[in-house]
This record gives structure tokens, sequence and C-alpha cells, in this order.
């Protein structure tokens, strides 16, 4: 494999952890090369110059430069112009960052999701209301699965007829939303209003974000393939406590 050096590539840490004593292995979702790892050497040691830069859901410019699957770290400067998640915004975010790292493959870059998971992250820092965030998260997902090459369908059916807001349909993987009649309309099936409200991006219905809600959980259960977040769960408990 060639050696490689990038430098000034605009990125965010989605997770780091240990690696022998005094280092870091950090992911990070980078603008043009995608969802990769770096060795960060000598980052845990208390003076590291890259110690306090290393967070989540900043904006920072990385340079990098080696071979093989990680590649050593080499600069870090925080960009700036983000603010700092916290409360349930910190959950939404974290919850964000684990379906970016269960999902996206290695060094395969999306500067649009990129682009749009930064916007996402102001709206989250800025939201004050769980509704809004609510919204945000529910498009974000959306957007996700379309750059993965998993797009909804959510204008047609699967038979091609253009979604009726007071019809019913049964959302499936590989044909998309199928009319259900009315009087079989059961827990799990959806109003049209709630397809062509996510088209819309607009989930102020309560009943829509309810609905929304319920599928993108059951479709990114199908495409994680077992794998558990973290941040469902301890969200979960937060609420409950």
């Amino acid at each position: 494999m060639q050696r490689s050096k990038v430098d000034g590539q605009p990125a965010y840490v989605l997770h780091s952890y240990p690696f022998r004593e005094t280092s870091l292995i950090v992911e990070v979702f980078s603008r043009d090369f995608g969802r990769i790892a770096l060795l960060a050497r000598g980052a845990r040691r208390p003076r590291a110059a890259v110690r306090g830069l290393l967070l989540g859901f900043q904006p920072l410019e990385l340079g990098w430069a080696g071979k093989g699957e990680v590649p050593n770290l080499m600069k870090a400067e925080w960009v700036g112009g983000q603010p700092l998640l916290g409360g349930e915004a910190l959950f939404c975010g974290y919850y964000l960052n684990e379906l970016l790292l269960h999902l996206l493959p290695r060094e395969d870059a999306h500067p649009v999701l990129f682009a749009r998971y930064g916007s996402v992250l102001q709206r989250l820092a800025g939201h004050a209301d769980r509704v809004a965030r609510e919204i945000d998260l529910r498009c974000f997902e959306k957007y996700l699965l379309q750059e993965l090459g998993y797009g909804l369908m959510l204008d047609h059916d699967a038979d091609g007829q253009p979604i009726a807001a007071d019809a019913f349909y049964s959302y499936r993987m590989e044909q998309g939303a199928v009319c259900v009649p009315h009087a079989e309309a059961e827990e799990g099936t959806l109003r049209g209003k709630t397809l062509r409200d996510l088209a819309a991006e607009d989930l102020s219905d309560p009943a829509s974000r309810s609905e929304a809600k319920r599928m993108m959980r059951r479709l990114f259960n199908h495409y994680l393939a077992g794998k558990e977040l973290v941040s469902r769960h301890v969200f979960a408990d937060l609420q409950r406590f």
C-alpha cells in the first residue's frame, strides 16, 4: 500500500479508545475520506498537545500520514464555531455517531452527508425542545439511508401510485410502501400522511413523528443486523429514572 499524507482535512471524532499505554485509536468522519481510524501516538499523556482537541462533536482539521489501515495522526486543529452539546442533545449526538460508526464503510467519502452531519450538530446545540431534536434525528436518518443506497420511497407506493394521505401502508424493506386496506390496518402500519410528512421533512404532527420513529427504528434494526446501540439503552434508562 502506498504511503499517504493528508493535511488540513475537515473531520469530526466519532469515537476513540486506548491503545497501549499512552496512545489512542481515533475513529473519525472526514469530509473527503469518509470514516477512517487514526493512531494518535502519545495522546493520553498529560501534556500531549492533542489531548484536549480530540473531542466528539467539534469541527477539526486533521493531518495524517502512514501506510496500512491505521495511519498516524500528525496534526489536529480546532476549527471552532460549534457549541458544546449537553443534556438530551448530547445523547442525540452519541446516537448519530453510533449510526455512522456501524453503517458507514471505511474510506468511502460522503461529503454531502458530512455537511449535513455538521449542520445537525449545530441545530441540536441550539434547540431547547425535544420535538425539534426528534425531527432532526428522523431527517438525518432518512438522509443517511439515502447516502448508503437504501433511500426510502415516500412519494409513491410499491405499485407506483402516489401516496394517499388518508390511506394506510406497510413499509417493506425491498418493496417500499404497500397499501393496506383500512379493515386490515393494525399496529405497525403507517398513515399515508406520515410518509408524505417525512418526505417533506415536516413532522410537526405528533402522530407522524411517532409513526416515523417506529418505522425508522425497524429499518435501522434491519440494517444494523443485530448490533446494539448503547446510546438507545442509556437514554431509555435515563428517561425511566
